[in-house]
């Protein structure tokens, strides 16, 4: 194996190294993650470089400190997301995330759950286009508890919205026949 067909070796084997110290398997971590293990695979091997997202995410799963993800930065060819060039590491700036509010309702006709020891992941799909394969709209990501949670808070709320039914009437033994 040469670097030209592994250029993320070093990058993928400090990650299996990780993998295998937390004693996860291929499915554990890649299901934590949200990613195919053929994927994981490959990012191990050194074939493929994570996305800036997916490393983050696996940088975040590992627990992994600043300093070590710095450097798992830098293997993956990426520059620090908190350091710019022309600054030293004393005066680096904090990230700030900005996020866009968008309102709009996005209604869903299919759902998919997964649910591992790290929690639940729900897809919320829509089937779109000519060929009519679904397309995941909304993907969220929880703790099992707050899952619970979220859960009691939806079927209180479902109760609630459900319309008020009266008794059914009583026959009427009290009346006799008119003759």
């Amino acid at each position: 194996m040469n670097d030209q067909t592994h250029p993320y070796k070093p990058l993928g084997a400090v990650l299996r190294r990780l993998r295998e110290k937390k004693q996860q398997s291929l499915a554990e971590v890649s299901g934590a993650v949200e990613i195919d293990i053929a994927a994981l695979t490959d990012i191990e091997q050194g074939l493929l470089r994570p996305s800036e997202d997916i490393l983050h995410l696996l940088i975040s799963y590992f627990s992994i400190k600043e300093d070590e993800a710095s450097k798992l930065w830098d293997l993956a060819g990426y520059l620090p997301k908190n350091v710019r060039p022309d600054m030293s590491s004393d005066d680096a700036m904090q990230p700030v995330l900005v996020m866009p509010m968008d309102v709009r309702v996005v209604y869903t006709d299919m759902a998919h759950v997964m649910v591992n020891n790290y929690g639940v992941v729900m897809n919320f799909m829509q089937s779109a286009g000519p060929s009519n394969k679904p397309m995941a709209v909304a993907r969220i990501g929880m703790s099992r508890e707050h899952a619970e949670s979220v859960l009691t808070l939806l079927q209180k709320a479902l109760q609630k919205d459900q319309p008020k039914l009266l008794p059914a009437p009583k026959p009427d033994t009290d009346q006799s026949p008119a003759s």
